[in-house]
């Protein structure tokens, strides 16, 4: 079945484009992406988040937190193909009660999805590749403060693709920069994880002591994204010839 008008951007000839290198990283599975996709769910306390790819007819989920056996689907099947349509952030926060029309919502109600938020990928270009999304299975919003926390994640994964594109090209070398990136990714999962567990110990999130994991929380997820972010420019800057 094609994929409806309503799904293709203007500019998706050359959308395509952009993607198709992307594309050669492969299916199998990816420890660093895994692991952002963990980090994300854990810092929006949501079940389900997902680094995808769309792709002609198709939407690949390079990294998969959550959704056990989903790796691709139908473009119109997933709400990704709409997150790629737009600037900014993509929110549905109850698709229950106003579901998004242009996929198929059949998907969202099987799999009971209610809450759908996703940044889109965008390359040095401004080309939207793919989204990083968030998920829940209860209707919720998205404050200010996460929608930016979710803006710079999508950076930071489009970051790391990059990334891992240049590493192809200099094998020598990745070895050294993502047991870099694992370690440090491990160490923030740990902190995080520890904070929204203790979080969760509280009555209500509106405790002193609740409204306080939940300052550290926030704290925390600046640091996170500030160490992640400044590992994997520095690794870039090392592997980019010099202009």
């Amino acid at each position: 079945m094609p994929t409806p008008s309503s799904l293709i951007p203007a500019n998706d000839p050359q959308r395509l484009q952009a993607l198709a290198p992307y594309l050669t990283l492969g299916s199998e599975p990816d420890a660093v992406f895994d692991d952002i996709v963990r980090l994300t769910a854990k810092l929006f306390q949501v079940p389900i988040a997902l680094v995808s790819l769309v792709e002609e007819g198709s939407v690949w989920f390079k990294a998969n937190y959550g959704l056990p056996g989903a790796v691709r689907v139908n473009r119109e099947q997933s709400i990704c193909s709409v997150a790629v349509l737009h600037e900014d952030t993509t929110i549905y926060e109850d698709l229950r009660r106003k579901p998004c029309h242009l996929t198929d919502p059949k998907v969202a109600e099987a799999l009971e999805l209610r809450f759908y938020a996703g940044h889109p990928l965008r390359t040095a270009e401004g080309l939207q590749i793919g989204a990083l999304c968030v998920i829940d299975r209860q209707p919720r919003t998205l404050s200010a403060v996460e929608q930016g926390r979710l803006r710079a994640l999508a950076g930071l994964v489009m970051k790391m693709l990059d990334l891992r594109q240049l590493l192809h090209q200099h094998p020598e070398q990745a070895q050294a920069v993502w047991t870099l990136l694992y370690s440090e990714l491990d160490d923030l999962l740990t902190r995080i994880g520890t904070l929204t567990q203790l979080a969760r110990w509280e009555e209500s999130p509106n405790t002193s002591d609740g409204q306080a994991y939940q300052r550290s929380i926030d704290e925390e997820a600046e640091v996170v994204i500030w160490l992640l972010e400044q590992h994997t420019a520095d690794a870039l800057a090392a592997l980019r010839p010099a202009s």
